[in-house]
C-alpha cells in the first residue's frame, strides 16, 4: 500500500535576544505540509496554504492520472516533543494528545483520524512504562509535573537511570530549603492517520488545520546592544538572511526604536515556520502553488523570503507559482507591540 504523509518536522530553535532575556525565550515546534512517497499516479495539482500565528490551512487538489484506484494510507505527523531541562517549547494545547489541534476533512466531510503515540528515552520506546503509571505522554503541562513528583522514590530512580527525567531541584525562596523537581526528558513522537480512495481520472480535495507553535523573546535579540550599529553583529547577519530583512523592513525597525521612550520596549520577536522542503519527496511539483501570510495585526512588522511577494491587504501577503518546486522552508519574523510597556 502507498503511504503519503503529511510531514511536521521539529525545530527546538532556542533563541536569545540580550542575555537578561535568556529565560524568557520560548522556542517554536516547527511543522510542516503534504509529502508523498511512491505515488506515480496521484499528483498534487494544487496546494492553497495560509500562515497566521493563530492557524494554518492547508487545501490541496490530487488528482489521479492512473486508470484504476488507488487507496492509501495518509498520515501527519505531529513534530517530536521532547522534554528539556534548559528551555521550554510553546505548546497550542499542552493537555492534549492532539496538542496543535489538528484536524483533516476530505471532499468537505470531516474525517476520523486513528492516533499512534509512543514516547521514546535513549532510542527505547517506554510508553508503557509512562501508562503503568498513569504520566500523560506530553513532556509539557502541569498534569505530567504533577504525575511525575507524585511518583515513589524507586520509581523516580528508575526512570532516571532510563534517561526519562532528570532532578532539578529549586527553592521558592532565595534562601528557602531546596525542592525535588523531576523533569520529563523523553520524547513524544505522535502521528495521526487515515486511508484515503483516489479514484481513478478524478480530483480529490483534502484540507487539514492546526494552530501553530509560535516562538518568542522579550525584545529584539538581533539588535546590537553594545558599541557600534545598531544593525549589526552576527546574530544580525544570521536572522538577516534566515528572514530576508531588507532595508525597508529595518527602516520600519528603526523608526519604531526612535519613538519610543528610554523604558519602554516598542516590538518584541514572534517566529513560526512551516516545513516546505518535503515537498521534495513528491517526486513532481505542485501544479498550482498559492501562498497567503497573514502578519495579524497592521502595526506588526513581519519579513519573510519569497519570490513575487505581493501585499494584498492591511496584513496580507500572497504569492503564487505554477510548476512549484520548492527549495527552503518558509521561517516568518512578525515584530510585535508587546502588551506590557516597562524597563527591561
Amino acid at each position: 500500500m502507498k503511504v503519503i504523509t503529511l510531514s511536521a518536522a521539529l525545530l527546538a530553535a532556542t533563541a536569545f535576544t540580550a542575555p537578561a532575556f535568556a529565560n524568557d525565550t520560548m522556542a517554536e515546534l516547527k511543522a510542516g505540509g503534504l509529502y508523498y512517497i511512491n505515488s506515480e499516479n496521484v499528483q498534487m495539482a494544487q496546494e492553497d496554504l495560509y500562515l497566521s500565528m493563530k492557524e494554518v490551512r492547508v487545501d490541496y487538489v490530487f488528482h489521479n492520472s492512473g486508470d484504476t484506484d488507488e487507496t492509501s494510507v495518509i498520515a501527519f505527523p505531529m513534530p517530536d516533543v521532547e522534554g528539556s531541562g534548559d528551555f521550554m517549547v510553546t505548546i497550542p494545547n499542552e493537555n492534549s494528545d492532539n496538542f496543535m489541534d489538528f484536524s483533516v476533512s476530505v471532499e468537505g466531510k470531516e474525517v476520523k483520524t486513528k492516533l499512534d503515540q509512543h514516547a521514546f528515552a535513549a532510542e527505547v520506546d517506554v510508553t508503557a512504562l509512562l501508562r503503568k503509571y498513569n504520566v500523560p505522554l506530553q513532556p509539557y503541562g502541569q498534569a505530567t509535573s504533577q504525575a511525575l513528583n507524585g511518583l515513589s522514590e524507586d520509581v523516580l530512580k528508575d526512570m532516571m537511570s532510563r534517561g526519562m527525567v532528570v532532578n532539578i531541584p529549586y527553592s521558592d525562596t532565595a534562601d528557602g530549603p531546596m525542592k525535588d523537581d523531576y523533569v520529563p526528558m523523553w520524547k513524544l513522537k505522535t502521528t495521526y492517520w487515515w486511508t484515503n480512495t483516489f479514484p481513478a481520472g478524478s480530483d480529490v480535495h483534502v484540507s487539514h488545520r492546526y494552530k501553530p507553535s509560535v516562538g518568542g523573546t522579550t525584545g529584539l535579540r538581533f539588535l546590537n546592544y553594545g558599541d557600534g550599529e545598531r544593525f549589526s553583529g552576527e546574530t544580525f547577519d544570521q536572522e538577516k538572511i534566515q528572514y530576508c530583512m531588507d532595508d525597508g523592513f529595518l527602516k520600519s525597525v528603526g523608526k519604531r526604536l526612535d519613538a519610543a521612550g528610554p523604558d519602554e520596549t516598542p516590538l518584541v520577536e514572534n517566529w513560526m515556520s512551516y516545513v516546505l522542503t518535503t515537498g521534495q519527496n513528491w517526486g513532481g511539483t505542485i501544479g498550482k502553488f498559492h501562498l497567503t501570510v497573514d502578519k495579524g495585526d497592521p502595526n506588526n512588522l513581519i519579513s519573510f523570503c519569497g519570490n513575487g511577494i505581493k501585499k494584498t491587504g492591511p496584513t496580507t501577503f500572497e504569492m503564487s507559482a505554477d510548476d512549484f518546486y520548492p527549495e527552503k522552508d518558509i521561517d516568518l519574523m512578525i515584530l510585535v507591540k508587546p502588551d506590557w510597556n516597562q524597563p527591561q
